[in-house]
């Protein structure tokens, strides 16, 4: 770990953490219930955590994630935003309209739409992995709509090849043709403990640390999603999009995108992410105009859900930065 923070400390600039009281953690907390809001041609399932109406915080998910990835911090910042954290199209609760092709910019698109819908003005966006590719999209090409930026781990190009970054190794062969619904069909057997428990393994630092109900309610939330015909074909369009934009060029570049970003900007990062090296973080939070950077060691890719105390000092110190002139 020390050659890692090394490796990015020639980036690490000065993040005020914020040290306004926040409540006590309480792990138990269950997932807010949520509602379902017309959005345009979508019907968006959307979690509301109430909280100061004087500003609102969007929370954009991962692959594979659902609003359900936003229950801790979205609680913990309740006492300075309003929180929404909407299911992307495909994922969650929202079921995809037909002909949807679970795209980046289809993704982005959504949540632009939801952001007007939503007609708060300027909010404070927030993405994890998946979700900050997303939400770098949507703060690029509409400025208007996003007031900062909060990037958790975001699933910017990393090429190296590993299959350290899928929960099962079988998991790549289930968007190939014709063999693909048999690896699917294996990995579908398994049964929801197993699966539940590989994605924990990769997605946190500490998987022991992941309290059992939380490891329940994950089992839950996929045994629900196991009954959508829709979910696979969510994850795999949206997993093949994703790789593209990692190979894509010019204008169409994640690193070149990042530039056009105006609000400012606070990438967090655990420096044990397995899926996402941290040695990609320096690089875009100097591409970020104004971008600073937080390394949270022994934390994995979810940091937001490992260390939901330390991401909203983070993210609390970037709004009042801001609101003093400051960032």
């Amino acid at each position: 770990m020390t050659d890692i923070l090394e490796a990015v400390r020639p980036a690490l600039t000065h993040v005020p953490l914020s040290a306004t009281p926040l409540p006590p953690l309480d792990w138990t907390v269950r997932p807010l219930p949520g509602e379902h809001v017309q959005v345009g041609k979508h019907r968006l399932h959307v979690r509301h955590t109430p909280g100061d109406p004087a500003a609102t915080a969007v929370y954009v998910h991962g692959l594979g994630g659902s609003s359900t990835n936003w229950t801790d911090l979205s609680t913990q910042l309740a006492g300075q935003a309003d929180g929404y954290a909407p299911d992307l199209p495909g994922f969650g609760r929202s079921e995809p309209v037909a002909g949807y092709g679970f795209t980046m910019v289809e993704h982005a698109r959504t949540v632009i739409a939801y952001l007007e819908h939503l007609d708060r003005g300027p909010v404070h966006l927030l993405g994890n992995s998946m979700g900050g590719t997303v939400a770098m999209i949507v703060a690029a090409v509409r400025p208007d709509l996003v007031r900062t930026l909060a990037l958790v781990s975001p699933a910017v190009p990393d090429l190296r090849p590993s299959f350290r970054r899928v929960s099962d190794p079988r998991l790549p062969f289930t968007v190939l043709p014709v063999v693909g619904r048999a690896f699917q069909r294996r990995l579908d057997a398994l049964g929801a403990r197993v699966r539940t428990e590989q994605v924990m393994r990769l997605c946190f630092a500490d998987p022991a640390s992941v309290p059992e109900h939380r490891i329940v309610e994950s089992m839950e939330e996929a045994a629900e999603l196991g009954r959508h015909a829709w979910a696979n074909l969510a994850l795999n369009g949206s997993t093949l999009s994703l790789f593209r934009t990692w190979v894509a060029s010019g204008g169409r570049s994640m690193w070149r995108l990042a530039a056009l970003v105006r609000a400012p900007s606070l990438v967090v990062w655990g420096a044990q992410d397995r899926l996402i090296s941290v040695r990609k973080a320096p690089r875009i939070a100097r591409l970020l105009p104004r971008g600073r950077l937080l390394v949270l060691p022994g934390t994995g890719h979810v940091a937001q859900m490992e260390r939901p105390v330390s991401v909203a000092r983070g993210v609390l110190g970037m709004w009042e930065a801001v609101g003093r002139g400051e960032w």
